[in-house]
């Protein structure tokens, strides 16, 4: 797609940045992207090429003559939705367990993306549909898409703020005594390439998490990341030795409680992913400006398995 704008700097923004300015001025693109188009010379200003960093004093003429990349493009597919809130700025989805997110090898149908096409076709307009954030498969609850260009740059700016807020419960193994904060890079592992793990060398990574509720040897908690790095919650949990229940490639071997009934072993044979549900999200609408928060009810198999935890630990209380 084309895009063709001459604009005129005013006076108010001089002494500023050409991409600051350019990004006050033209606010449904992203400073990276303004940047992109400085370098490759899309961007003139009175009539000559010109760098990121030039300061700008007001008056200048500038003229963008840029390409925006063609998205992918995916089909749309007739898939369900629990739609949990949706206005023209954005959308809000609880996702189910066992829902991939976006297409990748072995996954290029049946995900969230190809769902979102069929209800709202023109997100194919957008990078990776609207989608802001990432679900594992596995892991259910809350996700929001942006539904505007706009939309998109303004939430993703809240996410990169760390002021969008996310909170999960979990089921972790082990009776912890008191909540914690886990502050440790997270990056690819060396030897295990589709894992993550804790190592000097990774983004850095920082989880909060709180009881919210003890059973004979497993806890219940809830959790609220500051960053978002892939399996951040399931990796940060294993490292401080309480693996979420049900994790598969962060949990180890399955512990089962001496004493459990025949009930409860079944239950965490069973339960074959980690216990993870993404219960609430809180941000600043885009278009507003007001505070929004939205809460998702626990999965049936997350709550089946609390109840049957519960009944254990009032059983040998």
């Amino acid at each position: 797609m084309k895009i063709e704008q001459t604009i005129i700097i005013p006076d108010h923004l001089g002494g500023m940045r050409l991409d600051q300015a350019l990004a006050k001025l033209l606010p449904d693109y992203s400073r990276t992207q303004l940047q992109a188009w400085i370098k490759n010379t899309e961007v003139t200003v009175d009539g000559k090429a010109a760098k990121v960093k030039d300061t700008v004093i007001g008056g200048e003429t500038i003229i963008l003559s840029a390409t925006l990349k063609p998205q992918p493009v995916w089909d749309a597919q007739a898939i369900a939705l629990d739609i949990v809130y949706e206005d023209d700025a954005l959308l809000v989805i609880n996702k189910p367990v066992g829902m991939v997110v976006h297409p990748a090898a072995g996954h290029m149908s049946n995900t969230l993306l190809n769902a979102l096409l069929h209800h709202a076709p023109a997100l194919q307009e957008l990078p990776r549909a609207g989608i802001l954030h990432r679900l594992d498969k596995d892991t259910s609850g809350l996700l929001v898409i942006a539904k505007t260009h706009t939309a998109l740059m303004k939430l993703n700016k809240q996410l990169k703020a760390r002021t969008m807020t996310r909170i999960y419960q979990a089921i972790v193994f082990g009776v912890l005594t008191s909540g914690g904060c886990v502050d440790q890079p997270i990056g690819r592992h060396p030897v295990k390439r589709k894992s993550m793990t804790v190592i000097e060398t990774g983004r850095p990574a920082v989880t909060h998490y709180r009881v919210m509720e003890r059973y004979r040897a497993h806890t219940r908690i809830k959790v609220q990341l500051e960053t978002g790095r892939t399996h951040q919650i399931r990796v940060h949990m294993a490292y401080v030795q309480h693996p979420l229940l049900g994790d598969q490639t962060y949990g180890g071997r399955l512990q089962l409680p001496k004493g459990a009934t025949p009930d409860l072993v079944q239950q965490l044979r069973q339960f074959k992913r980690q216990a993870l549900h993404a219960s609430e999200l809180g941000l600043i609408h885009p278009v507003t400006q007001e505070p929004m928060t939205w809460q998702a009810p626990l999965p049936d198999d997350m709550q089946a398995l609390i109840e049957i935890l519960k009944k254990d630990a009032e059983s040998k209380a």
